[in-house]
């Protein structure tokens, strides 16, 4: 998925940066979308995708077989047992995961920015250089941990109330990964809204 991303961002951006004749200021732009917009969301689609489909299927079928009604009995605390463990996972894989979407999206944009619309490799690394600061890195870092704190909470919501068989299993694991996705998305438009307000685009 990261290759898509940085291919389409840096194509996009390129034709429109050309028609402008700023060709030296592709690198910050497709650099920069990838970063703050691509990365956080192709993470989020890739954890909303598999990972809440996982988690949604596995806790549902522990609790239609009633292994978490069992848990309960003996004194376990689902939540403790089941639920904790999957938050902590999930939140040492997300920052991982948005760091080789960057690497990947970034250098995926470059090859097309070279290859294709003529760009020099001096000038892409320049401009992405100039514009891109560790702000945009750890605010697209901190994005990735929430984007998946919000899925793995969403997916063990719908996978503890699974009700109705094999039936309602397949149910939370579509709510799952629908919910957690539109979460994100919708999360992401009010992320960027108030980091533009604090942090506004400077070369660095």
């Amino acid at each position: 998925m990261a290759i898509p991303f940085g291919v389409i961002v840096s194509a996009q951006v390129g034709n429109i940066v050309s028609e402008l004749g700023a060709d030296s200021m592709i690198g910050a732009a497709g650099g920069l979308g990838v970063i703050k917009q691509g990365a956080p969301m192709a993470n989020a689609m890739l954890l909303g995708g598999a990972g809440a489909a996982a988690i949604a299927a596995d806790l549902g079928a522990r609790t239609i077989r009633e292994e978490v009604d069992a848990l309960r009995v003996m004194g376990v605390d689902p939540v403790q047992r089941l639920v904790v463990p999957r938050i902590a996972a999930m939140m040492l894989v997300a920052p991982l995961l948005n760091i080789l979407i960057i690497f990947i999206g970034v250098a995926s944009g470059f090859v097309v920015a070279v290859s294709a619309l003529n760009v020099t490799p001096g000038s892409y690394w320049q401009s992405f250089g100039s514009f891109t600061t560790p702000v945009d890195l750890w605010v697209s870092l901190v994005k990735a941990v929430i984007f998946g704190f919000l899925v793995v909470v969403i997916a063990c919501q719908r996978g503890l109330e699974a009700t109705g068989g094999p039936r309602g299993v397949a149910d939370g694991v579509n709510a799952a990964v629908v919910m957690s996705i539109a979460a994100a998305v919708v999360l992401n438009t009010v992320i960027t809204q108030v980091v533009t307000m604090f942090f506004p685009v400077r070369m660095a």
